[in-house]
């Protein structure tokens, strides 16, 4: 690879290998393995593990937001996404997140979302 080439990020996402990630707590009862982040651009693609009753408050996505549901579900204001689903969430929407049972999800960010409230 050239140093003009963008550097290639390839995860293995099996049982295995997402059981030796590094999580750490991001909100109460939900943990994050982070993936990349570019601090330039701000996009960046990580792990959210949510425990059982878990949620992450109302939050505005000023790009883009990707989210394939690996293990259980969750559910926001537009329903409800059980393993397998592909989520899209496009710029200038905004939800909150919840899964009653605990799920894993990848997700990737265009750009940092914007809590609604930082007190949440």
């Amino acid at each position: 690879m050239s140093a003009s080439e963008p550097a290639r990020l390839v995860l293995q996402l099996l049982p295995d290998a997402l059981k030796r990630r590094d999580f750490r707590p991001m909100r109460e009862g939900v943990e994050i393995a982070e993936l990349y982040k570019d601090e330039r651009s701000g996009a960046s693609a990580a792990l959210l593990r949510y425990a059982p009753g878990a949620r992450v408050p109302r939050h505005e996505h000023p790009g883009y937001e990707h989210i394939l549901v690996l293990e259980g579900s969750q559910r926001d204001e537009r329903g409800e996404y059980a393993a397998g689903t592909f989520v899209v969430n496009p710029p200038g929407t905004s939800h909150s997140v919840e899964s009653p049972s605990g799920c894993l999800v990848l997700i990737l960010w265009q750009a940092p979302i914007h809590f609604a409230s930082e007190a949440d």
